[in-house]
């Protein structure tokens, strides 16, 4: 059983970009199309959808951690009376994660050295190492240095491994994901992958494809609010900006790499930029 563990649709909220968060989705995909597209590609899982079988509800939850810091935290298999108890507590990790410890809720610290959600400190990494069971280890938008600490880390502190695509549009919909052998439903497959039976496996983050995804994610913003059309020359920006937000990836590896392996890891290859 195959599924996308890191997908994204219009119900995701607004993207946090100042000025454009007002009126800017982070995703205009409809779940319906997310969850053929999934099966569509060989995915066999995408709070309507719950008719079907092979359906499990999850969520990335937006937390404040004690240093200040903001984090994501992957939470999967959950019901709407979770979901209210987890808002209530996204200010207070050590406190959100006993509640889903006491729930046997599986949930993951995703996109670790990833500059998406702003600074780290090292109090957030001995948070990481102490309350969390998995780590994302494989995200499709994230450049393949960056997933390789990840995956390092995860080995080093006996974390569970989980991957995703981050789709933020469906072109990129499980092209990266997480296997688990002969699981059945969906409860088979969340104990596997919770135990540490889970294959993550599919494509690493690219220039070309965040470009790609940007990009489609202001033509559907165009199409959902067509007044917006006056902002299109804004997009002759967007190859330049991703090239920068991936660059400063590549940076925070390499900031933390040597932070945790001090003799260790090598940094990521400028070439990293070519891949697609």
């Amino acid at each position: 059983m195959r599924c996308d563990l890191h997908v994204h649709t219009r119900h995701s909220g607004m993207c946090n970009i100042p000025g454009f968060h007002r009126f800017c989705r982070e995703s205009y995909n409809e779940p319906e199309a997310v969850y053929r597209t999934l099966k569509l590609r060989g995915i066999d899982a995408a709070e309507h959808l719950r008719r079907y079988p092979d359906f499990f509800l999850s969520e990335e939850v937006t937390c404040r951690t004690p240093s200040g810091t903001e984090i994501h935290v992957g939470v999967y298999g959950i019901e709407e009376r979770h979901h209210i108890e987890l808002q209530r507590r996204r200010d207070d990790v050590p406190t959100l994660a006993a509640y889903l410890r006491e729930q046997q809720i599986l949930f993951s610290i995703n996109h670790v050295f990833s500059s998406l959600t702003g600074r780290r400190t090292e109090l957030d990494f001995d948070m990481f190492e102490d309350l969390f069971p998995a780590m994302e280890t494989l995200n499709g938008h994230i450049p393949a240095g960056n997933n390789r600490a990840a995956a390092r880390l995860a080995e080093d502190w006996q974390k569970a491994a989980v991957g995703g695509s981050d789709a933020h549009t469906l072109g990129t919909l499980a092209l990266t994901y997480t296997e688990v052998a002969g699981a059945g439903d969906a409860r088979s497959y969340l104990e596997a992958v919770r135990h540490g039976s889970g294959q993550v496996a599919g494509a690493s983050g690219s220039y070309a494809k965040l470009t790609q995804a940007v990009l489609g994610i202001g033509s559907s913003l165009v199409q959902e609010r067509p007044w917006t059309v006056v902002l299109t020359p804004l997009m002759l920006a967007v190859p330049l900006v991703t090239l920068v937000n991936y660059f400063c990836e590549l940076a925070f590896h390499a900031r933390w790499s040597r932070s945790i392996w001090p003799a260790a890891l090598p940094e990521a290859s400028c070439t990293e930029v070519a891949e697609s």
